[in-house]
């Protein structure tokens, strides 16, 4: 890739996760190898079979054990989250370093810095380091003002309805 950008695919509506990803299944089918790290996922999704099955092509790892949402963590499940997440930023690093990959997606990386697990200073610096040929698309729900410099494409996904709202509970296959 001659030039890599940075997207950000942030709002409180449904499909961050589902964009990336479609970004990703698009750049495989031109040759790109794309890999994926998942943040603060930690039950099995059926998209995570399907691309399984695009293996070595699109590759993702997710770096913490199965728990519940952040907020109703304790605080060791929280320092054990961290750990976790720092684990999957140095795997990130490394990343960038041996430039494994041209795309990088680091999905609900926002949650992350929305629940200050990690700085937004040091991941302004992490983007900062982004490899020029290599493509990195972000996704969440909170994008950061101060971060907002360092995207090339940002995409605000909201809602105008959700049959949440009238009582429908998640639907595997649809939301999970």
């Amino acid at each position: 890739m001659e030039i890599g950008l940075v997207h950000v695919y942030c709002g409180n509506g449904k499909g961050k996760t589902t964009s990336a990803i479609g970004q990703g299944i698009r750049a495989t089918g031109r040759g790109l190898k794309v890999i994926m790290i998942q943040f603060l996922k930690g039950k099995p999704t059926g998209e995570l079979k399907t691309l399984a099955k695009l293996e070595p092509d699109f590759k993702v790892f997710r770096f913490e054990k199965e728990r519940n949402f952040f907020n109703n963590l304790t605080l060791t499940e929280k320092d054990e989250l961290k750990m976790e997440i720092e684990n999957a930023m140095k795997f990130a690093r490394k990343i960038f370093e041996t430039k494994e990959c041209d795309i990088l997606i680091l999905d609900e990386i926002l949650g992350v810095l929305q629940n200050k697990i990690i700085s937004e200073e040091n991941f302004g610096d992490f983007i900062k380091s982004k490899p020029y040929n290599m493509e990195l698309i972000l996704t969440g729900r909170i994008l950061p003002d101060s971060l907002k410099e360092y995207a090339d494409y940002i995409s605000e996904i909201n809602i105008i309805k959700h049959p949440y709202e009238s009582g429908i509970k998640a639907r595997e296959g649809i939301e999970y």
